[in-house]
């Protein structure tokens, strides 16, 4: 079990979208300072709330922001990216910047806070999959999903010595700016946040935030034409 009263959180992408509702949820129980990031910070009225810059790309402005929240006791690795393009047709420059940010972001991330919180106690890790991790069709978004899910998957066992909880998250499309031409239902960002969060507090390795996302869970098991979900 994670304590997010009187937490100490990191958002990376924490501004827009999902992100900016995983500030709020962090907030609504008891989070006593959310660093928010984003590319170019917006700022911020609301004193327990500190904008920070990050890309995620970037090497220095990782380490920058680790040494900044240096108290930080759980993080939410958020931040991505979708090109829908076609793995062997679509522009290579765009399948690279896919695995630059949704593989590469989220680990330099992970391992520029893995001994910050592990000095801090443990904490938690948690970081957005997708139930396009397991579900072919899907690009270049999809095989970096699936990339992201194994990398987790390995960091959990690499921080269990130092109690982190590495929380995986899958979910299908939510109510934001990056899917919005998109069509189908999707999640509102409140709702998805809130049960995450209720997973992250329950001490949960893994949280299937709806039902299709525990349809194809499940579906694992089967023949892997099973798995098909174009993004369009």
């Amino acid at each position: 079990m994670s304590t997010i009263q009187g937490a100490v959180a990191v958002v990376t992408g924490g501004q827009r979208g999902l992100g900016r509702a995983f500030t709020q949820a962090l907030l609504d129980r008891g989070a006593a300072k959310v660093y928010a990031t984003a590319r170019v910070p917006a700022p911020t009225d609301d004193p327990r709330v500190e904008a920070v810059a990050l890309d995620v790309d970037d090497e220095e402005s990782v380490r920058a922001l680790a040494e900044r929240a240096a108290d930080a006791t759980l993080v939410v690795n958020n931040a991505g990216v979708l090109h829908p393009t076609s793995l062997l047709t679509g522009p290579m420059s765009d399948v690279v910047a896919t695995f630059e940010t949704n593989v590469f972001g989220a680990l330099r991330v992970s391992r520029a806070f893995a001994p910050v919180l592990g000095a801090n106690g443990g904490g938690a890790l948690v970081t957005l999959h997708s139930l396009l991790s397991w579900a072919s069709g899907s690009g270049p978004y999809g095989a970096s999903k699936a990339a992201l899910w194994s990398m987790t998957n390995s960091i959990r066992s690499e921080l269990a010595a130092q109690e982190t909880l590495v929380v995986g998250v899958h979910l299908g499309f939510a109510d934001t700016e990056m899917v919005a031409a998109m069509p189908g239902e999707k999640l509102a960002p409140a709702t998805v946040a809130d049960i995450v969060m209720r997973g992250v507090e329950a001490g949960e390795t893994e949280v299937l935030v709806d039902d299709v996302t525990r349809h194809f869970k499940a579906a694992l098991s089967g023949p892997v034409e099973g798995l098909a979900l174009p993004l369009g």
